[in-house]
């Protein structure tokens, strides 16, 4: 192949091809009415997150037994738990926790599922071996296999999202490979091979950056899934540990009471509930931005 056939298989590599466009992504977004309050769900638990010791109006941790099961009202705007402490501020500094084991979680899935999901599309050879690695994976309901993780592991916050993230990877894993499997017969590919790149340098800079959207849109989908995970956990006992104001861990101390005094129990599920909503939301918005065939719609 001739230097004059090579080039303008060249070019795509170092130059960006123009694609039209209906606007930036942010401009996409606003168009979303349910994307829009997904973010808006988001950022309001993230703030509260990040801001808890100065929003939060007592101590989440401190008893006051003289108020122990106190509804809702002007002082207390969510009420007492059992022991008398304050639900609203528990919520905030749970909101931490969670959006903590959710990050890492889903951290720790891309750092594992992404680049295994690339070298199994890659490389034709290794595929077998490690979809069949994928398959045994999957054959376990993602909570019960990081229950089984959790057990091996032992109880703890760092082990929950040990075991979440390590739960997520095949779904990353499944999701890259697909990318890859159709992005390594494309041309600037084989113009790259043909100039003696390496294989991960192909893998790394041209073919990894082009899966950067479903990887985006999976991270916001799956990090409503590593909460819902992590409250179940801590609803068991095997995440979060009482007293800390963990959203699981708050629903199953107040089941005991959900009759006579529901608000101990309803509050907290109403958290996990806005927040996975809140997930959801966005990540069903990226989902229409970066998806070519929805994308003339916004």
């Amino acid at each position: 192949m001739t230097n004059r056939t090579l080039a303008p298989l060249t070019e795509k590599i170092t130059e960006e091809t123009p694609v039209p466009r209906r606007g930036t992504p942010w401009r996409r977004l606003r168009k979303s009415p349910s994307a829009m309050l997904g973010l808006a769900i988001v950022l309001l638990f993230m703030g509260a997150g990040l801001l808890a010791e100065w929003i939060a109006p007592y101590d989440p941790l401190r008893p006051d037994f003289g108020r122990a099961r106190e509804g809702p009202s002007s002082d207390s705007l969510l009420g007492r738990d059992e022991l008398g402490r304050d639900i609203l501020s528990r919520i905030i500094y749970g909101a931490r926790i969670s959006l903590w084991i959710g990050f890492i979680a889903v951290a720790i899935g891309v750092a594992l599922g992404v680049p295994l999901g690339a070298i199994s599309g890659y490389y034709g050879r290794l595929d077998i071996f490690v979809q069949r690695l994928v398959d045994i994976m999957l054959a376990f309901p993602g909570l019960l296999l990081a229950i089984v993780l959790i057990s091996i592991l032992g109880v703890g916050l760092s082990n929950v999202m040990i075991a979440i993230g390590v739960a997520s990877i095949p779904t990353y894993a499944r999701l890259v490979r697909s990318s890859v499997l159709s992005l390594r017969e494309m041309d600037y590919v084989s113009a790259a091979k043909a100039l003696g790149m390496g294989d991960g340098r192909i893998i790394f800079r041209h073919i990894l950056p082009n899966c950067l959207a479903p990887i985006i849109v999976q991270s916001t989908l799956q990090i409503a899934t590593a909460i819902l995970f992590a409250a179940g956990l801590g609803f068991l006992g095997l995440g979060a540990k009482p007293p800390m104001p963990e959203w699981g861990v708050m629903l199953s101390t107040g089941r005991d009471y959900l009759r006579d005094w529901p608000h101990i129990s309803t509050f907290p599920g109403l958290a996990i509930m806005l927040s996975v909503l809140g997930f959801n939301l966005l990540g069903d918005g990226l989902r229409d931005i970066f998806d070519p065939r929805l994308r003339g719609k916004l």
